[in-house]
């Protein structure tokens, strides 16, 4: 053996920025985070904790940087870890971390300056609103913004139902659809949109059964005006088709988070448990073994998160519906181990059976994602 690779010598190996970037976020999940999860879950928007969590970097790793290119991988480990802890919070670090995508693939000066910078330092925070846009593009909803083209931008009017991660001073990317008279051919517009601008109302949606402290509201926009230095994509299509597998693939990491959660919480109950609980299915052992190995799969395909290739949008988009069907069996599974005590309102296996269904229901949920699948595998069927 090389004695640089005995134990005692790899234990004084410097730490690598990944290894660091990790540790931050575990003390922040294991910390503050743990202490207020039920809060949260209640509905407090958990603000300092996502800033922490952004100036660590736990939201950003997929961005590049100096030069660099971001580490689709260390962002997936990192929301894995906070949602491990709780998904409402792994949820908004998904948001985040997607509207940074959008600001730094946008191109635009007025976006990739110090308006990213501000996001990348948490003191911006921001949500997708891509929720109806991907079910239009699906054919499964009509686009709900619609814009008309004046003199330097668009007046957009239209009423989002559900947005997440906002607040009064915060933001989200929106695409409208532009009414171009006899134009065939569909046109959209991707933008900036902030809940404080003039012609925007945020309203308070109805109570959830999870996930309250997201920061979710619907959007009204009347008139409101989109001028160059808000524009992310014009046309949008062609933008959605370079991120989407990025997108997709991010949320991974809510899934592998909750089902880990789910897990830790059946070994909990094992030395007490374990005589009975062996009579039941979906045993601790054998979903950490799945998870293992559908985790591996991602973090592979987290390696070319732009592949633009057919075949390789399918496969995120199944990884991606094996996340969510695992993480309800996890969650329910987990229900089943711990008994009348998982059955408790203030029970974490209670709160991981409803993030678990939200995770299965987030936009692209499980039907949407078979829907997809099915799509583009006949589209990539020999003639």
């Amino acid at each position: 053996m090389n004695p640089a690779d005995t134990p005692s010598a790899m234990l004084c190996e410097p730490a690598s920025a990944a290894d660091t970037l990790m540790a931050a976020v575990q003390a922040i999940a294991q910390g503050p985070l743990k202490q207020q999860v039920e809060a949260i879950d209640r509905g407090l928007y958990p603000t300092s904790i996502l800033q922490g969590l952004a100036q660590v970097g736990g939201m950003s790793a997929h961005l590049d940087a100096a030069g660099q290119p971001g580490d689709y991988g260390l962002a997936i480990r990192a929301m894995a870890e906070v949602s491990r802890v709780c998904g409402a919070t792994g949820f908004m670090m998904w948001c985040q971390a997607v509207c940074g995508l959008y600001l730094q693939q946008s191109g635009n000066p007025a976006l990739t300056g110090e308006v990213l910078q501000a996001h990348l330092r948490g003191e911006g925070l921001g949500g997708t609103a891509l929720s109806n846009p991907m079910k239009s593009y699906a054919q499964i909803e009509h686009m709900l913004l619609r814009a008309r083209a004046v003199d330097g931008g668009y007046r957009v009017s239209g009423t989002l139902p559900w947005v997440s991660n906002l607040g009064p001073h915060q933001y989200c990317g929106a695409i409208a659809s532009i009414d171009e008279g006899s134009s065939d051919e569909p046109h959209e517009v991707m933008f900036l949109l902030r809940c404080d601008a003039p012609g925007v109302e945020m309203r308070e949606c109805p109570s959830f059964s999870g996930m309250e402290g997201t920061g979710t509201y619907a959007l009204r926009l009347t008139d409101h005006f989109v001028g160059a230095d808000q524009i992310i994509a014009d046309p949008t299509r062609p933008f959605i088709a370079s991120i989407r597998a990025a997108f997709v693939m991010l949320q991974c990491g809510m899934a592998v988070g909750v089902t880990q959660g789910a897990i830790d919480s059946m070994w909990a109950v094992e030395g007490q448990l374990g005589h009975v609980n062996q009579f039941l299915e979906d045993r601790p052992d054998a979903l950490q073994a799945e998870l293992d190995e559908l985790t591996a799969r991602v973090m592979k395909l987290a390696e070319t998160p732009f592949d633009a290739r057919k075949a390789f949008f399918i496969d995120v988009l199944d990884a991606r519906a094996h996340g969510a069907e695992l993480c309800l069996r996890a969650a329910q599974s987990a229900l089943m181990h711990q008994g009348a005590r998982g059955y408790l309102l203030s029970s974490d296996v209670q709160r991981r059976v409803r993030e678990s269904h939200f995770v299965a229901i987030v936009t692209p949920a499980i039907k949407h994602l078979r829907k997809e699948i099915a799509r583009l595998s006949e589209e990539e069927m020999p003639a």
